[in-house]
């Protein structure tokens, strides 16, 4: 295992729209490994693979106190509720914005095993998620910030805030 870079804004790599999944191999599940040795590194709560340069759809969220979350061709299925958040991103070092989230989402996607399940979710965890798939669609959250001051500089931001 082993901790990957991280790609910044702008490489073109986050903004593409990513491949699905067809299957695990080897490289897939060492991809998935080296994901989640680098999230806490990073001091992250969520990770997707274009954030470390390979575009396909595969992001890991680890929630405190929780175990990791490996999520393969995540789908939102299901969004209700909208609510304002304050969210950054590993990828735009040094800002965060105001964007609005659901309340709650729920997601589809395969384990490594490679079975289907679901996961709904409120909160920090419904923000990660949407978060992360944005990733895998090449959308950013700055995408979502509606107002010229709705994006400002940060010095230092709370590990919940690192998505």
């Amino acid at each position: 295992m082993a901790v990957l870079p991280l790609r910044f804004v702008p490489d073109p790599v986050l903004r593409q729209k990513t491949k699905r999944i067809p299957g695990m191999d080897s490289g897939l599940e060492r991809l998935i490994d080296d994901m989640l040795e680098t999230l806490p590194e990073v001091n992250g709560v969520g990770l997707a693979a274009p954030q470390v340069g390979v575009s396909v759809r595969l992001a890991v969220i680890a929630m405190p106190d929780e175990e990791p979350m490996v999520l393969i061709n995540p789908e939102i299925v299901k969004r209700s509720g909208l609510r304002e958040v304050t969210e950054a991103c590993l990828s735009i070092p040094g800002y965060a914005g105001e964007i609005k989230r659901a309340k709650s989402v729920t997601v589809k996607a395969r384990n490594i095993e490679g079975k289907e399940f679901r996961v709904k979710a409120t909160g920090l965890l419904a923000q990660a998620l949407e978060h992360e798939v944005d990733h895998l669609e090449g959308t950013l959250y700055i995408d979502h910030v509606e107002t010229a001051d709705g994006l400002y500089r940060v010095e230092h931001r709370e590990e919940k805030d690192l998505l």
